[in-house]
């Protein structure tokens, strides 16, 4: 590019101002997006722990049903809590006492507000008593839910995940 005689390099004001307008508008069409992409990430991370959870709680019901889990007799055969996945319960079939861990950690459910609550406290519990649609709590836990009352990008409420 040739340099006229007597002009001044640079962008006029105009120019200027034409460019953080356009840089306003593409922000403003990007914030939506970015708040899209943000809660679709909560509920990649909701249906993940959901399915550890239920993987878990599986495990442990066959691990009873193969008699590897000392319960009492009338025990459905689900775990008591959800603790006990992380936490481990004894191997009966094991003479050294080993234990079965069936979670490393028990998930938050990330769609809860309160950083504060333990993970075991911000999920809801179904007993496996309780009715499929008037899920309540009982002596163990058949299923979990999210406690949120937000509902999610495919227009399914979270409790129903």
């Amino acid at each position: 590019m040739r340099q006229v005689p007597g002009r001044p390099r640079g962008f006029t004001l105009i120019e200027l101002v034409i460019a953080v307008a356009i840089l306003g508008v593409l922000a403003l069409l990007a914030t939506p997006l970015m708040e899209v992409t943000a809660r679709r990430h909560k509920e990649v991370e909701l249906r993940d722990a959901l399915r550890q959870i239920r993987g878990a709680i599986d495990a442990y019901h066959q691990a009873v049903v193969d008699k590897r889990i000392e319960v009492p007799a009338d025990a459905s055969g689900y775990p008591p809590d959800l603790d006990v996945l992380a936490a481990g319960v004894p191997d009966v079939t094991r003479p050294d006492g080993r234990m079965i861990y069936l979670l490393r950690r028990l998930p938050r459910d990330p769609m809860h507000t309160d950083a504060d609550l333990p993970a075991r406290d911000t999920w809801g519990k179904r007993s496996y008593a309780s009715p499929a649609d008037a899920s309540q709590e009982g002596e163990d836990v058949f299923d979990v839910h999210s406690l949120s009352a937000a509902t999610g990008l495919n227009g399914v409420p979270y409790r129903q995940w």
